[in-house]
């Protein structure tokens, strides 16, 4: 069984460490890929260290931010090029708990696809006041628009089961930013893929800055308009 666990990190040389400890901390046997945009806080330099302690760490250091969007195809492909069973991806930022990736694996074993729902029953979000209502209502909005019965969409806490995936072409995916993740489940979806929810708990960050841009959203309602009225092809 070949497990991925994938982050991108941007300026994330607060955490990056403590991530990285508690992921290993789990004694599953999995590698680790990060990908890193060139953070001007030099968290690569942390990585690179940690690659001596922990030799299942693989980081790809890219010239420039590229995107959460990029990194994420990057993944992927990289999970079915390299032949893992399973790709698992999250926040490198310590609002998605690592003991819960053992929670991933039992379930994605039995479908195509598993999100971490913060807003499922069992799930609960730590977020403050006013994002969490954006965050809330706006995946609600996600869900009946597309009448898909799941109550998240844009967590990046997630798993991916490869070898059931052959026929999914992530490059499909066009979406850019944070949208790519609601996205990617639509195309799932409408592939008629097993999807599965399962709870987590998401904690807000206690060190360093979100990198959601402030006009994510308008970017989000926008690709729900073009999905929905199908001027966007799928």
């Amino acid at each position: 069984m070949k497990i991925l666990v994938f982050t991108a990190t941007y300026n994330e040389s607060e955490n990056i460490q403590k991530f990285i400890n508690k992921i290993f901390s789990l004694k599953i046997n999995l590698n680790l890929l990060i990908v890193d945009d060139n953070s001007p806080d030099k968290t690569y330099e942390k990585i690179l260290l940690l690659k001596k302690k922990y030799r299942k760490i693989k980081l790809i250091l890219r010239k420039k931010k590229e995107g959460i969007d990029t990194a994420h195809k990057l993944a992927f492909n990289f999970a079915k090029k390299n032949k893992y069973d399973y790709l698992i991806t999250m926040d490198a930022d310590l609002s998605h708990n690592p003991q819960e990736i053992k929670k991933f694996i039992v379930n994605i074993k039995k479908c195509h696809f598993v999100i971490g729902s913060r807003y499922m029953k069992g799930g609960l979000c730590k977020m403050k006041p006013s994002r969490l209502l954006l965050s809330k209502y706006g995946n609600l909005l996600i869900k009946y628009s597309f009448d898909i019965h799941l109550d998240e969409f844009t967590s990046s806490y997630r798993a991916f089961n490869m070898k059931k995936l052959k026929g999914f072409n992530i490059k499909k995916v066009t979406a850019q930013g944070y949208s790519f993740f609601m996205e990617t489940i639509y195309l799932l979806f409408k592939k008629n893929f097993i999807l599965k929810q399962i709870p987590i708990t998401f904690y807000d960050r206690k060190k360093g800055s979100s990198k959601i841009p402030k006009l994510e959203l308008f970017r989000t309602l926008y690709n729900i308009f073009l999905i929905k009225f199908k001027i966007k092809k799928i």
